[in-house]
């Protein structure tokens, strides 16, 4: 992007995609969050990058987080016809998606998810909400109970954040966004 470019500039020009060190930069130039401006229903969505794992999240439905305090936070909600409901992080193979991502991406593996999702529901919380000290800078953090995550906040603007998913063994970090729903 060129220099003098909003966040609203940034985010328009990145949806179709843009490089790991310019989403790193943007990321490291956006204003820290606090937790509690991170209570409620987020609608989610990749940032590409080339990341492996671009665009696998919305393949199998995703529809983004909810935190409702700092003890209980669904740190994945999935759409269903009933509306969005969480599963449980734990249950789903994240060294499949990390490892390899070509099957993790396949039609038979997006329809195994949906025969076996209402399996992997939950209604305890998955996470928890922390300030945490990231590149740094004090800021909004989820904590996965179960799993070496941490989904790292900055502010885009009051209704959208940019994520920074830290997952131990996948080289680069994936950029999410997540965009205040109901």
């Amino acid at each position: 992007m060129t220099a003098g470019s909003t966040d609203a500039d940034r985010l328009a020009g990145y949806a179709l995609g843009t490089t790991p060190a310019e989403a790193l930069a943007w990321f490291d130039s956006l204003e820290a969050v606090e937790p509690a401006a991170m209570l409620g229903r987020w609608r989610g969505s990749g940032l590409p990058t080339g990341s492996p794992l671009d665009g696998l999240l919305e393949a199998y439905g995703w529809y983004g987080k909810e935190f409702l305090d700092a003890e209980t936070v669904h740190p994945l909600l999935f759409a269903t016809a009933a509306g969005p409901r969480p599963v449980d992080p734990a249950l789903v193979p994240i060294g499949v998606l990390r490892d390899r991502p070509g099957l993790a991406h396949s039609r038979a593996a997006r329809l195994a998810f949906r025969a076996v999702r209402p399996l992997v529901t939950t209604t305890k919380p998955r996470a928890r909400l922390r300030a945490v000290e990231h590149r740094g800078v004090r800021t909004a953090a989820m904590v996965y109970d179960a799993l070496p995550i941490i989904d790292v906040f900055r502010r885009v603007s009051d209704d959208v954040r940019l994520g920074l998913m830290d997952l131990r063994g996948l080289p680069d970090p994936f950029f999410f966004l997540l965009r205040r729903g109901s």
